[in-house]
């Protein structure tokens, strides 16, 4: 099955050094979207700009989603749908429900939508990860039906974390795509 990559950056987009940017520049089959207002992000704007992506695929895809925009993918799947989203990677999701962990600029994605996905998806957490306790990306997978991968200790699985291609989260999509397949 051929697949398309939508990947999703989160809070402040994911600059040059952050594996997204890699696997864009690496993956054919990669869209990028682009949010009109990555600093200070409105989740009706961010679901809107989403949507209008996933009206014009054709073909078979997995959304790519990192920190903010695992919260975007959630929201969207709780009233919306599309037979061509066949999957999501869900990487480090950030606790929007949690003044202790995210900033005020994103509340307004909170309440975390906690209802079953309905595709297959995988939620990628590090233990050391600021934006949200371990347990409750735990939490979250469980109610999003997701499997669940720790990596260890990699902060927030961003630029800072200096994973450039990160091989091992290619490995982890390719197991989506096989059980997909």
């Amino acid at each position: 099955m051929e697949t398309n990559l939508l990947i999703l950056p989160g809070l402040g987009n994911s600059g040059d050094k952050h594996w997204q940017t890699f696997w864009h520049k690496k993956f054919e089959n990669s869209i990028r979207l682009v949010q009109d207002n990555w600093d200070e992000p409105v989740r009706e704007e961010w679901l809107q700009r989403l949507n209008e992506e996933v009206v014009k695929l054709d073909k078979p895809t997995i959304l790519v989603a990192h920190s903010l925009a695992v919260s975007l993918v959630n929201h969207w799947a709780a009233s919306n749908s599309n037979k061509n989203i066949v999957g999501a990677l869900l990487v480090a999701p950030a606790d929007v429900d949690s003044p202790q962990h995210t900033p005020e600029i994103i509340r307004n994605f909170a309440p975390m939508p906690i209802s079953k996905l309905p595709f297959p998806s995988i939620v990628v957490a590090s233990e050391n990860d600021p934006y949200a306790s371990f347990e409750r990306k735990q939490y979250f997978a469980e109610k999003w039906g997701s499997d669940f991968v720790n990596v260890g200790q990699k902060g927030h699985i961003n630029s800072d974390s200096d994973l450039e291609y990160w091989e091992e989260g290619q490995l982890i999509l390719q197991k989506l795509i096989d059980r997909i397949s």
